[in-house]
């Protein structure tokens, strides 16, 4: 069985933001890019599991950006992937990303395609589906537990008030979650083995994105905070009546 891991690379959270161009433009000066920990931590280490207790034979990684992302694609070689490819495309369009993504994958024969639920910087939870859309293959999102035995998977994930166990035929797309695996450190062997690993680049598909970020906005500041004490009831109404206007 083959897998494929879609990685992308977010910024590291201790990184502090700012904006250029009037607001169009993100300001990476600066800026620590680390692997999309629900790419990492669940999607590729569960990835690495399979093929370690022989259910998979091949784990490949897939990004669409820039060369800067080198840097998280050598990171994730050095957990264990096989092969690493970078789509030589930039943009923060969900449709475009998935439809390069399932346009490299059409014919490359994987049976389990993998993903994070959603990247930490734009939380839109769209790439796995869109990718299972364009290949026709069946889809599973916000998976806490995935096991493969025959041809079928059996995928576990939360749903509102429980848990939902389903099974699916591959070839199959998974977004993965908390709880699908456990993070791992890379270890000495494989930091040096993924140095003479190659990048291959793909050069894009003609797929046109169907959407344009304007303009960035960065929230309020915080302000101070008023504290009360019991016995100023009448104080704390009066605050949350004129000054926060929530009553």
């Amino acid at each position: 069985m083959k897998i494929l891991v879609c990685i992308a690379q977010a910024p590291d959270t201790t990184s502090k933001i700012a904006f250029t161009d009037n607001n169009t433009k993100f300001n990476e000066q600066g800026v620590t890019y680390i692997i999309n920990p629900y790419d990492e931590w669940y999607a590729l280490v569960r990835a690495l599991e399979l093929k370690e207790t022989g259910v998979a034979t091949e784990v490949h990684l897939i990004t669409a950006g820039n060369p800067g992302a080198e840097a998280v694609m050598r990171k994730a070689l050095a957990l264990g992937g096989d092969q690493a490819f970078r789509i030589n495309i930039e943009s923060s369009d969900t449709y475009l990303i998935a439809e390069q993504i399932a346009a490299f994958a059409k014919d490359k024969g994987y049976d389990l395609i993998l993903a994070g639920k959603e990247s930490i910087d734009y939380n839109n939870a769209s790439v796995g589906a869109t990718i299972a859309g364009a290949l026709d293959y069946n889809f599973i999102g916000f998976a806490t537990a995935l096991n493969v035995e025959g041809g079928a998977v059996t995928v576990k994930r939360e749903i509102e008030g429980g848990e939902e166990t389903s099974t699916a035929a591959l070839p199959l797309v998974v977004s993965c979650q908390k709880g699908m695996a456990e993070a791992r450190i890379p270890n000495m062997r494989g930091i040096m083995a993924a140095r003479t690993k190659p990048l291959n680049v793909i050069e894009p598909a003609a797929v046109s994105a169907l959407t344009e970020i304007v303009a960035y906005d960065l929230p309020p500041a915080k302000t101070g905070v008023k504290l009360f004490t019991i016995d100023q009831m009448d104080e704390l109404v009066e605050a949350l009546h004129n000054e926060a206007k929530v009553i």
